[in-house]
């Protein structure tokens, strides 16, 4: 007699938190600001409400090339959907958040 193991369900965020990736190329000063920035941006109008994981495309290809990544700096939101993407330049704040469809109340925009 064999026993299945069950799947393990991948837990889904809660609605009011966002997903946001930021893929990066090494530890140049252009991806140390862009990490910066991105986190300057997650706190200032976010919250508390997201979760940001940084990536080094140097050290992790396969995610870069998962991810589609054609350029960096790049900040993906992955949750809420749809995806959008933000490459280059983190500076322009109303940009970024026009850019990623980022409610500035913290919740996201449906």
């Amino acid at each position: 007699m064999t026993v299945k193991k069950p799947k393990a369900r991948k837990k889904a965020p809660p609605k009011n938190q966002y997903i946001l990736r930021l893929y990066v190329a090494g530890a140049s000063e252009r991806s140390r600001q862009a990490i910066l920035r991105a986190r300057e941006l997650c706190a200032a109008e976010l919250g508390g409400k997201y979760e940001l994981v940084v990536i080094d495309i140097y050290q992790q290809p396969i995610l870069a090339r998962d991810g589609q990544i054609l350029a960096t700096p790049t900040l993906v939101r992955e949750f809420p959907k749809p995806v959008r993407r933000l490459i280059g330049n983190l500076s322009n704040t109303a940009g970024l958040l026009l850019g990623l469809d980022l409610n500035t109340k913290g919740e996201p925009a449906r």
